[in-house]
């Protein structure tokens, strides 16, 4: 399987920023995790839009997979209670 290349909202890097660091180092490596396997056992695909949603720890990583380009766009970082809002 060929390996995805992440690319990360501004957005998303501004949150990563407001993240704990040592809950930061668990969440990034998910993230990396991603090129590898853009669906991993876990993840979820939310209803009525295109992305996908993967949990770590007390965050989640939403993203889109663009297959046919081989990316993955990071596009919200947030705590589970603030994320979807």
């Amino acid at each position: 399987m060929a390996r995805f290349r992440i690319e990360i909202k501004k957005s998303a890097i501004k949150e990563l920023e407001t993240i704990p660091s040592i809950d930061l180092k668990k969440v990034m490596k998910r993230i990396e995790s991603l090129a590898e396997d853009p669906r991993p056992h876990g993840s979820k695909k939310l209803s009525g839009e295109e992305k996908y949603r993967i949990r770590q720890g007390n965050y989640r990583i939403l993203y889109l997979i663009e297959d046919d380009l081989l990316i993955v766009y990071v596009v919200k970082v947030a705590h589970r209670k603030n994320v979807y809002r």
